[in-house]
């Protein structure tokens, strides 16, 4: 069963990189489409569409590889079984809250569907079409937590703990 989880992350992570090049073509569709006074209705739209769409299909393999921001500054100062507890209570916590966002990105999906929601801007698009994305990212860093909360009650570590102290940028 894991394996299979781990190879819907590496779909959603692929599906994000896809996104990412989709984005740029449309970004770059624009620049050229400019330059050529050659007007392109909901292009903005749709570049805005693909960058949600590589955000959030990136959730679920981002945390698996330790790549979310995570304050251990506490963490790191408090006794071991404080820590434990601690650690404990933040899966808990983030496998419910991502579950209820997951269940409502979701239900905003149909709402958009059944009401027959349509972009604002110039492309018209029906909204549920590009609101998937948010939907199958946020369905899956519910399950990543899940996994991460099954693995700690295994005994494992699902998130991968990075070798420096911190990640400057």
């Amino acid at each position: 069963m894991s394996r299979l989880v781990f190879l819907f992350y590496k779909l959603l992570m692929a599906l994000s990189g896809l996104s990412m090049v989709a984005a740029f073509g449309a970004v770059l569709l624009g620049v050229v489409a400019r330059e050529v006074h050659w007007d392109i209705p909901g292009l903005d739209a749709y570049a805005g569409y693909a960058i949600a769409a590589a955000l959030f299909l990136a959730l679920p393999g981002t945390l698996k590889h330790g790549d979310h921001i995570r304050v251990t500054l506490l963490l790191d100062r408090v006794p071991a079984r404080l820590r434990s507890a601690l650690e404990w209570w933040c899966l808990v916590a983030a496998t419910g809250l991502s579950a209820f966002i997951a269940w409502y990105a979701v239900w905003m999906v149909w709402v958009s569907y059944v009401s027959h929601d349509v972009s604002p801007a110039a492309d018209a698009s029906p909204l549920w079409i590009p609101q998937i994305s948010m939907a199958l990212g946020c369905i899956g860093f519910a399950l990543s937590f899940a996994h991460a909360l099954v693995e700690r009650w295994r005994g494992g570590n699902f998130i991968a703990a990075s070798s420096e102290a911190a990640h400057v940028e």
